[in-house]
């Protein structure tokens, strides 16, 4: 607790000129974060390039807090993939294995999807709207390529614990704001 009001005390006697240059230095950090989800998007063709694993529906494959590397190219998908998808109306994308796949026309791009977790009983039929029995390539956001082990647990946290949420940006905000100038 010291340190932070160490940290508040030393944001009280700043002149406006650094102040503001803190301020500058704290929205080029945030733009950079921008920049780089930006170009992740551009490059993996997909809406979502990263997400997160909430659930233990695809272990021993992909386990809670795995981060996944998307991309969404123009190619079809085979049995066996592993997917992101996302319910109409619901917010959490969900990641599981192409289970079944059927051709709707002479469009090799044109399928429809069935998927299922490698740690659930049975397809995931339930989970998809009201009626449809299928995922179109509409509902998918993307293909995994890659994988970082445990490294998104910290959003799980983050998640789980909405106060930590604001604790956490409040302390970057607070060292960024109040970090010693190197030409000083």
């Amino acid at each position: 607790m010291d340190v932070i009001l160490g940290y508040v005390d030393e944001f009280r006697h700043m002149k406006i000129r650094k102040i503001i240059l803190q301020i500058v230095s704290l929205a080029i950090v945030v733009g950079s974060a921008l920049s780089i989800w930006k170009s992740l998007q551009v490059v993996s063709f997909s809406e979502s390039p990263v997400v997160v694993v909430l659930s233990g529906s695809m272990e021993p494959a992909y386990y809670r807090g795995d981060i996944l590397f998307l991309t969404f190219l123009n190619k079809p998908f085979e049995v066996g993939d592993v997917i992101v998808y996302k319910i109409k109306d619901q917010d959490i994308p969900i990641v599981h294995r192409v289970l079944q796949i059927q051709q709707k026309s002479d469009d090799p791009l044109d399928q429809l999807i069935l998927t299922k977790g490698d740690n659930n009983q049975v397809d995931d039929r339930a989970l998809y709207p009201r009626k449809q029995m299928w995922l179109e390539r509409s509902d998918i956001m993307g293909k995994i390529e890659g994988v970082l082990p445990y490294v998104g647990y910290i959003t799980i946290l983050l998640n789980d614990y909405p106060s930590l949420k604001f604790v956490m940006i409040g302390l970057m905000s607070l060292f960024v704001l109040t970090a010693k100038d190197p030409q000083s």
